[in-house]
């Protein structure tokens, strides 16, 4: 099979099976791309819903991140060191979201291999047959190969016209090789290359280059569409520490002004590679975002559940927590209206204790003292209580081994 195996190999190969197989399926290279469009998305779905979660996520802390900016604009290192704690406590890494959404990315371009190289990648041929089919082609008609770049494309497409040629030059080649790779699709050759100056010499007014002038331009168009539905739907869960929708905060969060940047840039470099590659993968782009367009509202609307969940919650707290401060707030307001003075007694706890204590004396006396009264007898007076300090209210005042003889004069 192949020569060398190549890190690329992991997405090229069995992407390049897929594909090779959605064609003979359908025998139309549009269709089996639409299909493998389809495919591979429904293939990097968890990928794109792990990007899409740690996306909103990041978004809801777009209040608390701009309250701690606030807070620390003076001392960098301690904002930082605030929004690290931030992350940590919500359980989201910064980036997360879009790490998660360069993976795709990535995978496009080992796609682009399979798209520029149908022979080795959808035929399945070796990569020295399928040197050996170009060579034989490009010796048969070397008019044909204008853009080396594509000359496996060129080669495939031209393949049942040099049957004889390949077969002479290659005895051993598969039936099914010679029956090439028909490109064309409504009319639009998907592996040309889309001719962006249209008042060019080599430019002509019919449906073949029209219709592939439009693929990368409706492709960047639908990009713009699906960035701009994103960044609604990211921007409808940032919500305050209360769980109530932030609008202002969502139009000043950093990860919206970084979207309404991509908003732009990324289908202006989709535009670009629009023009330079076969109008095969501004198709698969088109349809890939189609798809995305699809699976984006319905993956929101599942975390929206799990968010507005989290929202209430949060709600219910700080509702609470304000019920609370209210109830304090009318106690408070009370004291201050039946004491609008602000003297207060002294109300410590030994304090309370004595008093207690000598309300229950007094009453013991009292008892007495009325019982005494009935029997006809005079009632005891009570002993003088002593103390060291000789002040019977405050009996400890100057300690209990007080001397006030100490330092007194001694003569003789």
């Amino acid at each position: 099979m192949f020569l060398a195996f190549q890190l690329s190999d992991i997405v090229t190969v069995p992407f390049g099976w897929l594909l090779g197989q959605l064609y003979q399926l359908t025998n139309n290279y549009g269709v089996a791309m639409i299909l493998f469009a389809v495919l591979v998305q429904l293939i990097l779905l968890p990928m794109n819903a792990k990007a899409k979660k740690g996306t909103m996520k990041m978004s809801r802390l777009a209040p608390l991140q701009q309250e701690i900016q606030r807070r620390y604009a003076n001392d960098p290192q301690r904002q930082n060191q605030a929004l690290q704690e931030l992350y940590q406590k919500e359980g989201v890494s910064m980036g997360s979201g879009c790490l998660w959404s360069f993976i795709p990315l990535l995978i496009l371009f080992p796609l682009f291999t399979v798209i520029r190289q149908p022979i080795t990648y959808i035929l399945m041929e070796p990569v020295e047959v399928a040197n050996q089919i170009v060579s034989v082609i490009k010796t048969a008609d070397p008019s044909l190969f204008g853009n080396t770049y594509y000359e496996q494309v060129v080669a495939a497409q031209a393949i049942p016209r040099f049957t004889e040629e390949l077969k002479a030059a290659i005895p051993n080649i598969n039936p099914e090789t010679l029956k090439g790779i028909n490109f064309i699709f409504l009319g639009v050759d998907l592996g040309s290359v889309p001719q962006f100056n249209i008042f060019s010499s080599t430019w002509v007014w019919d449906w073949a280059h029209v219709g592939a002038f439009l693929i990368p331009m409706v492709s960047a168009a639908s990009q713009v569409l699906q960035m701009w539905i994103s960044q609604k739907t990211n921007n409808s869960v940032i919500t305050n520490e209360k769980g109530v929708q932030d609008k202002e905060a969502a139009k000043n969060s950093q990860q919206n002004q970084s979207m309404k940047t991509m908003m732009w840039m990324s289908p202006l470099m989709s535009l670009w590679i629009g023009f330079t590659v076969s109008a095969g993968l501004s198709l698969y782009w088109f349809v890939g975002g189609v798809v995305r367009m699809i699976t984006d509202p319905i993956m929101t609307s599942r975390y929206r559940k799990i968010y507005d969940a989290e929202d209430a919650e949060r709600l219910k707290k700080a509702l609470e927590e304000d019920r609370i401060e209210a109830e304090k707030e009318r106690v408070r307001a009370e004291r201050r209206a039946a004491n609008p003075e602000g003297i207060t007694e002294n109300t410590s706890k030994k304090k309370l204790q004595k008093q207690q204590r000598d309300r229950l004396q007094a009453e013991k006396e009292a008892a007495a003292k009325e019982y005494a009264v009935k029997k006809g007898k005079a009632p005891e007076a009570a002993p003088a209580e002593s103390c060291m300090s000789g002040i019977p209210s405050r009996p400890y005042c100057k300690g209990r081994n007080y001397d006030p003889n100490r330092y007194a004069s001694k003569e003789g």
